[in-house]
């Protein structure tokens, strides 16, 4: 379990475009955005977390470089073939 501190949003299956405003659920590319914010802050803190542990193999690191990883590959899926 991630004992590190850290910030996540957590959007409820809601979709929020670029300007904040709450898009239809079904819209693909605000939930794209939202996937590509969530990707920032988890490598932000991946960095964060690395920094502070001075090591690529704590828990830590691996467990949240874990979740980067499944949001990297829920990201890519989400996007239309040959971009």
């Amino acid at each position: 379990m991630l004992s590190a501190d850290y910030y996540l949003p957590s959007y409820g299956g809601q979709c929020f475009s670029g300007n904040g405003k709450l898009s239809p659920k079904g819209d693909a590319s605000a939930r794209i955005l939202s996937l590509e914010d969530e990707i920032r802050i988890l490598r932000s803190k991946m960095e964060q977390l690395f920094l502070q542990e001075k090591s690529f193999t704590s828990d830590n690191v691996i467990e949240i470089s874990s979740l980067l990883d499944l949001k990297i590959n829920e990201y890519m899926k989400g996007r239309p073939a040959g971009k």
